[in-house]
C-alpha cells in the first residue's frame, strides 16, 4: 500500500518508479558510464527514473515513506550521495540564476558608464562655479572689471 502511494505521489511530479533485480542491472552497470553505483545494488532496490532533476520533490515525498533508503542518485550524468542530492536540492533554479547573472552583467556597464560621466561632469561643474565667481566678482569693484573679460571670452 505504501509504495502504490509513494507511485502515485512521485508520478505527480513525472517520476517513475522501477523495480529491479540485482542480477540484471548490475552486469548492465559494470558495462555503463554508472558503474560507480554497482555498491549500491546488493539489497532490494527501486530506481526512480525522471527526464528532469526533480530532487526537492523526490526527498519531499521520500520523507513520507521511512522504509525507502535514498543511496544516491545520478542527475546530469553526475553520481551524487545521499547528502549531494540534498545539497543539489537546495540550489536555486537554473532560470532564476540565468536572471541573476543577466542581472550582474548588466550592472557592469551601467556603472562603468556612470563613472566615465563622473568627470566631464565633475569639471563642468567646475567650470560652471568658476564662471559664476568670475562673474560675481565682476559687479564687486575695480579689479572685478579685468576678471570679467576673460569670462566673457570663455
Amino acid at each position: 500500500e505504501e509504495v502504490m502511494l509513494l507511485r502515485h505521489y512521485l508520478r505527480r511530479h513525472n517520476i517513475q518508479v522501477k523495480f529491479v533485480l540485482n542480477e540484471v542491472v548490475r552486469p548492465v552497470l559494470s558495462q555503463s558510464k554508472y558503474r560507480n553505483l554497482l555498491p549500491l545494488f546488493v539489497a532490494r532496490n527501486i530506481l526512480l527514473v525522471s527526464p528532469e532533476a526533480k530532487a526537492k520533490e523526490m526527498l519531499r515525498v521520500l520523507k513520507g515513506v521511512p522504509q525507502v533508503n535514498l543511496l544516491g542518485a545520478c542527475i546530469d550524468d553526475t553520481i551524487l550521495s545521499r547528502q549531494g542530492v540534498e545539497n543539489f536540492a537546495k540550489l536555486p533554479s537554473l532560470e532564476a540564476t540565468q536572471g541573476q547573472t543577466v542581472g550582474a552583467l548588466a550592472l557592469l556597464p551601467s556603472q562603468t558608464s556612470s563613472l566615465l560621466q563622473r568627470g566631464p561632469a565633475h569639471l563642468t561643474a567646475l567650470l560652471d562655479q568658476h564662471l559664476r565667481q568670475l562673474r560675481e566678482g565682476g559687479t564687486g569693484g575695480a579689479t572685478g572689471g579685468a576678471r570679467g573679460s576673460p569670462a566673457e571670452a570663455t
